[in-house]
């Protein structure tokens, strides 16, 4: 199944970093957030990719077309003008990456309407390149073929803020540090898609995935929900960045499952 990566945002609400790279390119363990996304998907052998961009999308064209270069040392001749990979030999992932430029200014629902056309299959899966979760996507996919709907959204329970205390009289008897909260549920992107649903809408650079595209199925009865329990996190401050950044660091990233 080809997955659709939405990766054009401007990330206003990151400018320490997004005023160089698209925020799909910031870095977690030295390797960008989508490289960790798209991971989870191939561990699940899902390794076809369309990556819908925007904003400053020659940064992820360059980072595919020089993979291997930049995922190894490397010799340059100058006067030859040639590139040879020196030391220990990378294995580069099995994926085909098609990268689209869906325009900087165009909203999500739009930005998958246009991929439309790299699109090969009936159903899709796709998501947001910010956010990294342990997903199980096979679990998804079946619960999406077992409702018979349209379109399938994964919730999740949001992250807290704050670390959580457990009180008893005077004293902190657990601490835990910004916990999944135990209430409501939220977007959590991990979509399937039916390509059905973007074959009728107009080319509209407005139209957004939230508003535009999944208020209406809810309302025709064609979202199905795969409720996911596990760890989910976005990243849309240097806040959760360095939150990830730890989880990764100590080794015990709850996204890694590859």
């Amino acid at each position: 199944m080809q997955v659709v990566l939405l990766c054009g945002g401007v990330g206003s609400r990151f400018p320490e970093e997004t005023e160089v790279r698209p925020k799909p390119m910031i870095e977690i363990g030295h390797k960008p957030i989508l490289w960790h996304i798209m991971q989870i998907y191939s561990h699940f052998g899902h390794d076809r990719f369309v990556l819908c961009t925007g904003y400053k999308g020659d940064v992820i064209k360059k980072y595919f077309l020089n993979y291997r270069h930049f995922s190894q040392d490397i010799e340059v001749d100058l006067a030859k003008g040639q590139v040879r990979t020196i030391g220990e030999t990378v294995t580069a992932p099995p994926w085909s990456v098609r990268i689209q430029d869906t325009g900087v200014h165009t909203m999500t629902g739009a930005r998958l309407k246009r991929a439309m056309r790299y699109v090969d299959d009936d159903i899709f899966l796709a998501t947001y390149g910010d956010g990294v979760a342990n997903v199980d996507i096979l679990r998804l996919v079946e619960k999406h073929k077992e409702s018979g709907k349209l379109a399938t959204v994964t919730a999740v329970r949001p992250s807290s803020r704050f670390g959580e205390l457990g009180l008893e009289g005077d004293l902190v008897t657990s601490f835990q540090e910004k916990p999944q909260t135990g209430q409501g549920w939220i977007n959590g992107g991990f979509f399937v898609f039916s390509k059905s649903i973007f074959e009728s809408l107009p080319d509209d650079p407005s139209i957004t995935l939230e508003e535009g595209i999944l208020q209406d199925l809810s309302r025709s009865r064609q979202l199905g929900v795969y409720v996911h329990d596990g760890f989910w996190q976005c990243m849309d401050t240097l806040r959760e960045k360095a939150l990830l950044e730890s989880y990764w660091k100590a080794g015990n990233a709850p996204w890694k499952l590859w």
